[in-house]
This record gives C-alpha cells, sequence and structure tokens, in this order.
C-alpha cells in the first residue's frame, strides 16, 4: 500500500482525494484482496442518511488480516502477547499459528450452530484469544459484538438484547493489576434476563471455579479438540455488518455503532499504515482493550492488514508499579507506542523515578487518542518517553468514523502541542457557527462537521436507523455533525476544543472546557481538571472546575487563588473558574472518557439525578464529589 512519503506528497495526495475522491479510494482498495471487484465506489446522501461504499464487491476481512501473509510473513510474529503479571511468560503467535487458532475456533463457532449474519457477543480479558474470537466471527460472517469486561452484568444484558445475541464467549475470570474479576458469573446473571443466548464458550484463564450450565455452556479447550484448522472464508459484500461497538451513552440506551466489511477494511488499512508510517518488522503497541474501538481499529484489524507485529497487553499501567509501561517497552524493543493521554497524565503524577531506569530507546513514533491532550502531558511525552526524537501523532477519531481522521503523519507533518493538526486524505472537515453556516479561512471557531463519506464511516445505528440520522445528520442538513467545538489555527491546523456542549457562554463568549482545562492544568501541582458550567445569575453560564492535586495542600483557598491566577495567566480573566472543587478522581468510563453529565449535574445541585454510574471505572469517585459540593 502506498505511504505517503513527505508533506508535499501529503498535500499532492490529499489534494487528489477531494478532487477526485472515488479514484483515490478505488486505487487504495485496490491493494487488498477481494473475491469479486466493486461495480461502483461510492452511493450517498447525507440528508437522507445513506452511505454505501464498494457497491457490491466480496470480500472477507480475514483473508486480508491473514491468509495473504501467509506466503510472505508466515514465521513473523503477528501477536506478542504480554501478561497481566510480569512473572508469567509472554506469548508470540505467529502469523501462521494466528491463522490456525482463527480457523479452527472459526469451527467451533460453526459446530456450536453459528452462521453467517448470527450476533455473537464477546466478553473475555485481553488475552489473544480475544483477538481470535473476533477474527473467527469475522471469519464464518458473523457479527461481533466486544463488551469491554469491565462492564456490569447489567450493562451486558443492554447489549446482548438489543443484539439479539444468540452466542456469548467468555473466560472463567480477568486478571486487571492486583484484582482477579470474575467474567463468567457476570455473564450468569447477564444471560438470566437474555433468552436470545443458546450457548456459551468460556475459556479457562484465572482457573477459578464457575458454574457450567449443562447444555448451554461449554468449555473453550475441549470444543478446540473436536475440529480441525481447514475453514474457508466467507464470502461477504462489502456493505454486510462486519460488527456492532455500542457506545457507553450517559443516558439512555446504548447505541450500536455498526461498520461494515469493505469500508472499513480500506479506512483502517490506510490509516495505521500512513498514520504511523509503519515499516515492516517493527513492534507496535497499542494499549487500548479490543472494547473499544480503538482496540478494533488499532490494535487487531489495522495492523493485521498490513502485515504487522502488534502487541497486546492484559494488565495495567500502574501494576506492580508505575513502571510497567517502560517495562514492557525496552522488553519487547516497542517502535510505536500508541496510548490515552490519561494514561500519560496518571504516569506523570507518579514521578521520573519510575521512567528513569528504562532505556526507552527502541521507540520512534508515540502517539495518543481518546481526548485532546493538554499542553503540559504532551512536553511531558515527549520529553521523558519520546526523548525528544519521536514524532507525536495525536489523533483525533470516534466510534463513528471507524478510524482516524485528523492527526499528524508520523515524521511529516510538523506537530503542535495540543493541537491534531491536518485531516488525513480523504476526510473533508468544514467548521460551522451555530446556524449552520461555513465558516471560511483560518483563525476561526466552530462545529466540526464532515461534508463528504469516507469509507470508515458509520452505517447506522443497530436496528434503529432514525437514531443514526437524528444523532449525528440532522443538527446540520447534509452534514456529518462530530458533536465537536473545533479551531483552525492561522495555519490551517485543526484543535479539538472539547463537546460543543462543554462549550460555556460566558457573558456572551464562547469558551472550550478543553482550553480551560489545558490553562488550570498548567498549575505546577495540579494533575487533571474537568470544567462544567453551571447557570450565574451575572454571565448567564459560570465555569465550575474540578481539580486533582498532586499532593495534599492543607492551604485549599490560597491554591484556588493560585489556579484563578494560572487560568488568567493562560487564558485571561473571562476564562478565571466561578467555583473551585478540590477532588481525588474524576467520574470516567472504563475507556477514559470524563461523564461530564454527572459534573454538570452536580454544580447545577441536581444531586439526586446522577443516573447509572455502575459503568464508571471508580463509581465511589462520584459519592465523593457529591459530598463536596455540598459542602
Amino acid at each position: 500500500m502506498k505511504k505517503i512519503k513527505s508533506i508535499e506528497d501529503y498535500h499532492k495526495e490529499y489534494k487528489k482525494s477531494i478532487e477526485q475522491p472515488e479514484t483515490f479510494w478505488s486505487e487504495i482498495a485496490e491493494n487488498f484482496i477481494w473475491k469479486k471487484k466493486w461495480d461502483s465506489v461510492l452511493k450517498w446522501d447525507f440528508n437522507n442518511y445513506n452511505v454505501n461504499w464498494f457497491l457490491n464487491g466480496k470480500l472477507n476481512i480475514t483473508e486480508n488480516c491473514l491468509d495473504r501473509h501467509l506466503s510472505s510473513k508466515g514465521n513473523q510474529p503477528a501477536i506478542i502477547w504480554e501478561p497481566n503479571d510480569p512473572k508469567e511468560k509472554a506469548l508470540t503467535l505467529t502469523y501462521k499459528e494466528l491463522h490456525e487458532k482463527v480457523c479452527s475456533f472459526a469451527n467451533v463457532l460453526k459446530n456450536n450452530g453459528c452462521k453467517k449474519g448470527d450476533r455473537i457477543c464477546i466478553y473475555m480479558p485481553m488475552v489473544p484469544e480475544l483477538a481470535i474470537a473476533v477474527l473467527a466471527c469475522a471469519r464464518i460472517g458473523a457479527i461481533h459484538s466486544v463488551v469491554f469486561g469491565g462492564f456490569s452484568f447489567n450493562s451486558l444484558a443492554d447489549r446482548i438484547h438489543d443484539a439479539d445475541c444468540n452466542l456469548v464467549i467468555t473466560s472463567d475470570g480477568a486478571y486487571r493489576g492486583a484484582k482477579d474479576i470474575p467474567l463468567k458469573s457476570v455473564v450468569d446473571e447477564a444471560l438470566k434476563t437474555c433468552p436470545t443466548v443458546k450457548k456459551v464458550i468460556v475459556l479457562r484463564r484465572t482457573n477459578s471455579k464457575v458454574e457450567m450450565q449443562n447444555g448451554r455452556d461449554v468449555w473453550w479447550n475441549d470444543e478446540i479438540k473436536k475440529v480441525n484448522a481447514d475453514c474457508p472464508a466467507e464470502t461477504m459484500d462489502a456493505e454486510d455488518m462486519l460488527f456492532i461497538l455500542y457506545t457507553s451513552g450517559s443516558t439512555g440506551k446504548p447505541k450500536g455503532v455498526v461498520h461494515t466489511c469493505g469500508g472499513y477494511m480500506v479506512y483502517t488499512g490506510y490509516t495505521f499504515k500512513n498514520v504511523f508510517q509503519y515499516n515492516d518488522g517493527e513492534i507496535y503497541w497499542c494499549t487500548a482493550d479490543v472494547g473499544w474501538i480503538t482496540g478494533h481499529s488499532y490494535l487487531v484489524y489495522g495492523p493485521l492488514l498490513n502485515g504487522a507485529t502488534t502487541l497486546m497487553f492484559e494488565g495495567i499501567p500502574t501494576w506492580p508499579d508505575a513502571g510497567r509501561f517502560w517495562e514492557v517497552i525496552d522488553k519487547h524493543k516497542v517502535n510505536i507506542f500508541y496510548t490515552a493521554p490519561t494514561a500519560i497524565r496518571s504516569l506523570e503524577a507518579m514521578g521520573l523515578d519510575f521512567v528513569k531506569p528504562h532505556k526507552l530507546n527502541s521507540l520512534r513514533v508515540l502517539g495518543t487518542v481518546g481526548e485532546p491532550i493538554n499542553a503540559e502531558a504532551w512536553n511531558w511525552y515527549n520529553e521523558n518517553i519520546g526523548k525528544n526524537n519521536c514524532p507525536i501523532v495525536d489523533t483525533w477519531w470516534q466510534t463513528e468514523t471507524g478510524g482516524i481522521m485528523i492527526s499528524p503523519i508520523a515524521g511529516i507533518t510538523k506537530t503542535k502541542p495540543g493541537f491534531a493538526t491536518l485531516p488525513l486524505p480523504g476526510v473533508q472537515p468544514v467548521l460551522l457557527d451555530e446556524s449552520g453556516k461555513e465558516l471560511q479561512g483560518n483563525n476561526v471557531d466552530g462545529r466540526l462537521c464532515m461534508k463528504f463519506p469516507w469509507p470508515g464511516i458509520i452505517r447506522t445505528t443497530y436496528k434503529n436507523h432514525e437514531r443514526c440520522k437524528e444523532v449525528y445528520f440532522s443538527t446540520f442538513k447534509g452534514y456529518y455533525f462530530t458533536g465537536d467545538g473545533c479551531r483552525r489555527d492561522e495555519d490551517g491546523y485543526y484543535r479539538i476544543t472539547g463537546r460543543v456542549d462543554d462549550v460555556i457562554k460566558v457573558s456572551g463568549h464562547l469558551l472550550g472546557t478543553a482550553e480551560i482545562e489545558n490553562a488550570i492544568n498548567e498549575h505546577a501541582d495540579i494533575v487533571e481538571s474537568a470544567v462544567v458550567g453551571f447557570p450565574h445569575d451575572i454571565k448567564g453560564w459560570g465555569i465550575y472546575a474540578y481539580v486533582i492535586c498532586d499532593r495534599k495542600r492543607d492551604d485549599v483557598e490560597e491554591l484556588k487563588k493560585e489556579i484563578i491566577g494560572t487560568v488568567n495567566k493562560f487564558m485571561g480573566p473571562i476564562a478565571k473558574p466561578d467555583k473551585i472543587q478540590i477532588v481525588t478522581g474524576l467520574p470516567k468510563t472504563r475507556s477514559g472518557k470524563i461523564m461530564r453529565r454527572i459534573l454538570r449535574k452536580v454544580a447545577e445541585g441536581d444531586v439526586n439525578n446522577l443516573g447509572d454510574t455502575s459503568t464508571l471505572l471508580d463509581p465511589a469517585v462520584v459519592e465523593e464529589i457529591v459530598k463536596g459540593a455540598v459542602k
């Protein structure tokens, strides 16, 4: 696949992708194996939402992830697995071994009644069998719905219900740091209300005692013994569903984002190769769980489509201590490292004593994903992990986009801390004002929208296309609305300023919460902050800041004055917080997203209607914040 080699090359490719999008994407799609070539490249309508790519093209994504690499890379590592416990031995699967295991487990699925079009729920730890299960579903044309192995049984049941899954793949348990998570018992509880599930396949991981329901539950290891590794790939249409991935919505029913086989393959394959500038033989590590879109696109599919070696990590960054990430990088000679700003900030707060013992000299590219990264964390990452020698790709994208949309291209795009920089070829962003008018030129702030489809775009929300149209295509007619505010600076670089509902209108001025947070985080003692608006008698809206301090300060009032002084310095008096609450943590989803809906309600004094907090990383944080606010 063609790789962008210079900034001039980028501009040339970008121009072509805008002027001749169908030709551009057709040429990229030619790099993959198709059982039948497409009749036409694109059919689309953003007004009455409908998008189809590579119409009537036939393929199977696993042939492109596995089979086509066997002759040239059969003995190359496909997956390196690093277990939770550093004393446990790491495992390497070559492309040949991974292919055999995927085909074998695909036959297990068929033996247990699965067929093309069935929905299969996967609720597993971060072990190689999770990737094998995902690929085995795709091999036989079943639609996988991976649910993060930290969700409660209610959340799991909701997702199984919505997708009408007939089979669940799980494990007896999971290790996460010092904790043992009883996955099978969570599944058992969820299935009390899920009559569509006929079979449960259980992997042994922790060897904990579990209940096995006769006729429904079977052991992975037993089932594997009954099959061989011969499983021809099912022929899929480019627009057949590949997977459903539920977004952890803050209110209401979770949305089942649907991605399809052809466009998703082309888009993730292309973006992985170019954003990270991947070279054959390099070791690539994305720290995301496969339960999130980042794990789908840039731990499993994107790397394997490119014949890369992808590292999969079962543990957490702070166990057995805060040097674990850096230890793993040195151990496996990782070249490309892709993680979340939340992880970077938490490790920064632990101090450099955990970084110093490690060389980190194998690193060539660093990346961030999941939220905008503040300048302080960006600089810490650059200096202490990259040694000022590794380009940082600050990637902006969403579950709904399937792959990276706006990002530096490693080593080619000139970077700026906090900026996602430029759109990738094929991506046509626009900034709109409140009335939906396109803002031309640079030095403008607006709502980030897309005016033209890309192959990885969401196709629908499962069983509810109207909801898809309503959420993404109704706010601004004829555009995909990302929900994010954005600034395009004097260089034409894009900086995501946070969700538009995370924009506060203070005395008539629109202020992005991310920008205020960046200013607060410049204070030497502040690790992280979250800002929301609350009704203000004079200004219309005031600014409420929740702030995490890296050391205990007894002079809280003095600290608050210092924070206001820091904000004044970096943003001006207009952005100074009206209320500051010192907290020990923030309410976050398992993927690191701050649940601002909860923080807004607390700021507004509406603490009796906070909704379901069971899916949060640490529900106890909410209780502490409510108590502190009442005080």
